[in-house]
């Protein structure tokens, strides 16, 4: 069954229905979809953010959105950022975090099911807002946060003692806004799914944190390092798209508690998840064809490696349909030479290459699932 969650605490449902009643009550709030608007459409906005004009904000979302019209802006761009870096981790995949134009919901109805890829852009969306107001906090961008002013004075690590300095980030800035505005809507919602996007949501921002690393600089005769001046920096986001992607590979499968308060293992072979594990409900369809109604767009056209085994494979990623050859002539830059002062000049080379795509299903099986 589809469902949502925070990594600490769960809020509890509403209700009193009798007792023998609540399996199925759980079970009815499990299974309602929800095609609406996502706060994710704001990073199509670009510099048009009008808070009014975003669709899809619930109430607690629309007020931090005017009361901090900056850190909006920086909302849309961590937005584009944390798309870029889905379509990164899943461009050899069946399904590569594909978006669609002009759509509020941006990634259509393959996110009404409450599978691992759906556990996976939660936590990285929410990841993506804790560090693009962190990072904007400081460049001095918003006027409600700058560096972190909890980074004074002397500190030690396992090199000795150093003295705090330069700008560390904020991250706790970040990441409680990041809370408030990102999980205000499935606060909002008592249902499984809710309970999951909370747990994931938290997953997301403390993945960030987790890459957070002490720079330092040394002073002292010829740069020694007998006095250094540190402070925290974030490292760059890839290592979190790494990290969640590995999250996203051992992702464990849950069903609700009784009582609705939390999860417990689908599979009894299984471990528990942990606050750093994604959780998901439903498996996910397999992203062949064409299936409107999972939103899965198939992988029809999608170019494949002939020579791989692995998930950008002409068998994999073409289902065992096969696929298409085309003889491609690609013009590239090459024998590039530095020039005194200062230029680099290239000349122009050809290069045949065998692009491979997948075959389209045939007409019958594509009709059976569209």
């Amino acid at each position: 069954a589809p469902g949502r969650a925070e990594c600490g605490a769960f809020p509890r449902t509403a209700g009193a229905a009798p007792r023998l009643c609540l399996p199925l009550v759980l079970l009815l709030l499990a299974l309602t979809p929800r095609a609406d608007s996502s706060w994710w459409y704001i990073g199509a906005l670009g510099a048009r953010v009008i808070c009014d004009n975003i669709p899809g904000l619930v109430n607690k979302q629309r007020q931090l959105c005017q009361r901090y019209p900056d850190i909006m802006q920086s909302v849309g761009e961590g937005a584009k950022e944390w798309i870029r870096e889905c379509q990164h981790q899943f461009r050899h995949h069946r399904w590569n975090c594909s978006t669609l134009d002009r759509d509020h919901t941006v990634f259509g109805r393959v996110m009404l099911r409450s599978s691992r890829e759906a556990a996976f852009v939660y936590a990285i969306s929410s990841a993506g807002v804790v560090y693009a107001i962190t990072r904007a906090c400081s460049q001095g961008d918003l006027k409600a946060c700058s560096c972190d002013p909890l980074k004074r004075g002397r500190s030690k690590d396992e090199r000795g003692e150093f003295d705090w300095g330069g700008c560390s980030d904020n991250i706790n800035y970040g990441i409680r806004f990041a809370k408030a505005f990102v999980d205000a809507k499935e606060k909002k919602v008592k249902d499984a799914r809710a309970l999951m996007n909370l747990h994931n949501n938290r997953c997301g921002r403390m993945a960030v944190k987790r890459f957070l690393k002490l720079e330092c600089k040394c002073h002292g005769v010829s740069g020694s390092c007998t006095l250094r001046t540190c402070w925290l920096a974030m490292s760059d986001f890839r290592k979190t798209g790494d990290y969640l992607r590995k999250k996203y590979n051992g992702a464990i499968q849950v069903t609700m508690n009784q009582d609705g308060t939390g999860f417990t293992v689908a599979n009894k072979n299984f471990r528990k998840p942990t606050k750093t594990d994604l959780v998901y409900f439903e498996n996910s369809p397999d992203y062949c064809v064409m299936d409107k109604s999972a939103g899965s767009l198939g992988t029809a056209g999608r170019v494949c490696n002939k020579m791989s085994r692995g998930t950008d494979g002409c068998e994999v990623m073409c289902c065992g349909r096969g696929y298409d050859t085309t003889r491609v002539t690609r013009i590239t830059k090459c024998e590039c030479k530095f020039h005194w002062c200062c230029a680099v000049r290239c000349k122009e080379c050809e290069d045949t290459v065998d692009v491979h795509t997948c075959k389209a299903p045939k007409r019958a099986e594509w009709l059976d699932q569209t």
